[in-house]
């Protein structure tokens, strides 16, 4: 079994101006890198010291930028990156501001997207990646089970931690700030939630 804590990845000027990123490459600014050193510090707290950890990142740079920073104050091997786990794709949404979405495409979890990915896709890929990611720690930290740090994206951690409850989480209209750190087990396909941190959005 193992440990696997999914982070959101620190704030950029997108965000802040509540422009849909999806999959396109916005760096973090400097509000975004100090989420992620909090971050940092919050996962050396409870992260158990006799356990060695592995951090990943979606390939895109506002994640690999944050797990840089959190393999940086965590004292661990540079982060590898996984584009399976990057952001979902919006299509024509991308750069849009979110007043502007609602607008042209209606409420955000029914709208259709033209060229957005599907979220079943989305699931497809993250679990794809997830798998990926988890043999490649064990197999560097052999023979000790490591804890996995993946920094990822909103929707996709989304996207995860409704599979692991069936739906049942995160509640419609929470939201999971840059960021925040979510906890997972991970039995050979089975993945199960531990916690995580949604807010009212």
């Amino acid at each position: 079994m193992t440990t696997l804590t999914l982070v959101r990845h620190g704030e950029t000027d997108w965000n802040a101006q509540r422009r849909i990123q999806g999959s396109t490459d916005v760096p973090l600014n400097d509000t975004g890198r100090g989420q992620a050193r909090t971050a940092a510090r919050t996962l050396r707290d409870a992260l158990p010291r006799d356990v060695p950890v592995v951090v990943a990142a979606s390939d895109l740079s506002r994640a690999r930028e944050t797990a840089s920073i959190i393999a940086e104050e965590l004292g661990v091997a540079t982060p590898r990156t996984y584009a399976q786990l990057r952001e979902r794709g919006y299509g024509d949404a991308e750069g849009v501001g979110i007043e502007e979405f609602y607008r042209r495409w209606g409420d955000w979890h029914t709208a259709r997207v033209p060229g957005a990915e599907e979220a079943t896709q989305v699931r497809t890929r993250a679990l794809t990646g997830l798998r990926l990611l988890i043999r490649d720690a064990r197999r560097a930290t052999a023979p000790i089970a490591p804890n996995v740090v993946a920094v990822s994206h909103g929707a996709l951690i989304r996207t995860l931690i409704s599979h692991a409850t069936a739906g049942a989480f995160p509640a419609t209209g929470e939201r999971l700030a840059n960021g925040s750190v979510h906890t997972f087990l991970v039995e050979r396909d089975r993945l199960q939630l531990v916690s995580y941190a949604g807010h009212a959005g």
